[in-house]
């Protein structure tokens, strides 16, 4: 079920994400990158979709014809693998 990046509850949608929709617990705007499938805060341009156009408020509302909206397990799992790599960034070892 996909859930709102901002509250975190869940949202029902029955079919695609309209741009204006918003959130019915906290108003914050559903058709965004953090929302997104291909959101991913480690990649170029914090997407995993390569045409897509660069977005520079990843929490508001945007054009973007390649959105997805996320489930609340997919964010979870970015989060975890996220974190993790820039752990992992940080303590490399350097020749």
């Amino acid at each position: 079920m996909p859930s709102c990046f901002s509250c975190g509850k869940e949202v029902e949608i029955l079919e695609r994400v309209g741009r204006a929709e918003s959130c019915a617990h906290c108003g914050a705007d559903l058709h965004c990158c953090r929302n997104c499938t291909f959101y991913d805060p480690v990649a170029y341009n914090d997407c995993r979709e390569p045409v897509a156009e660069r977005v520079v408020e990843k929490n508001r509302s945007n054009f973007c014809d390649m959105f997805e909206m996320a489930t609340a397990r997919e964010k979870e799992q970015k989060q975890v693998t996220g974190t993790k790599k820039r752990l992992e960034d940080l303590f490399k070892k350097r020749p």
